[in-house]
C-alpha cells in the first residue's frame, strides 16, 4: 500500500511537471517584431513578424480576409449603370501555414497571402441599380477589394498573438 501510495505521488507529479513545462514553454514565446500587412486588391498578404522562445516546437499562422465585390448593372438595351451598393465578398483565408523556426527556437513570417472571393451573383436590386422593374437587367462584376484581415499566430492549438488590420490602417495592425 505505501509503495502504491508513493508510486501514485511520482505519477502526479510528472504530469504537473510537464504541464508546468508546456505552460512555461507557451510563456516564453515573444514577438520580436510585429507582422505587417500588404493589401492588393482582392488579396491581402502578411510578413515579417519575428518570434522567439519557441523551442523545438513549431508554430503556425493563419490569415483570414474580408472584402466587398463591386458591381455594374446593364439595362436591357446594354446600357450600364453602376451599382450603389458594394456586395460582401466571399471572405478567404491562407489556411495553417508552419512559420520556418531556425535551430535558436525563432521563428520569422514568410510571406503568407488570403483572397476573397466574388458572392454568388447578386440580382441588380441588391446592387443598387435599376429601380425596381430591373428584373431584366444583367449584373457583372467589377472588382474585388479585401477591406479587412485577421492574423493568428498558434503552437500546440493554442493561439499565442493575433492581429487585426484595415484596409488604410496601420500596416502593423491592431492586437485583437
Amino acid at each position: 500500500m505505501k509503495y502504491l501510495k508513493s508510486l501514485l505521488v511520482a505519477i502526479v507529479a510528472c504530469i504537473a511537471a510537464v504541464a508546468l513545462g508546456t505552460t512555461s514553454a507557451f510563456a516564453a514565446v515573444t514577438a520580436k517584431s510585429e507582422p505587417t500587412i500588404e493589401f492588393d486588391g482582392a488579396s491581402a498578404t502578411v510578413s515579417g513578424g519575428n518570434f522567439s522562445g519557441l523551442g523545438n516546437i513549431p508554430l503556425f499562422g493563419e490569415l483570414t480576409v474580408t472584402g466587398i465585390a463591386e458591381y455594374t448593372c446593364f439595362n436591357p438595351q446594354g446600357h450600364p449603370s453602376p451599382g450603389q451598393n458594394p456586395v460582401e465578398a466571399q471572405g478567404g483565408s491562407s489556411g495553417p501555414v508552419e512559420l520556418p523556426t531556425s535551430k535558436n527556437g525563432r521563428a520569422t513570417v514568410p510571406d503568407i497571402t488570403a483572397t476573397v472571393t466574388a458572392p454568388p451573383t447578386p440580382t441588380a436590386q441588391e446592387v443598387g441599380c435599376g429601380g425596381q422593374g430591373s428584373t431584366q437587367w444583367t449584373v457583372v462584376l467589377d472588382s474585388l477589394t479585401a477591406t479587412a484581415a485577421q492574423f493568428v499566430v498558434t503552437q500546440e492549438g493554442a493561439t499565442l498573438f493575433c492581429w487585426n488590420y484595415t484596409l488604410g490602417g496601420d500596416p502593423t495592425g491592431t492586437p485583437c
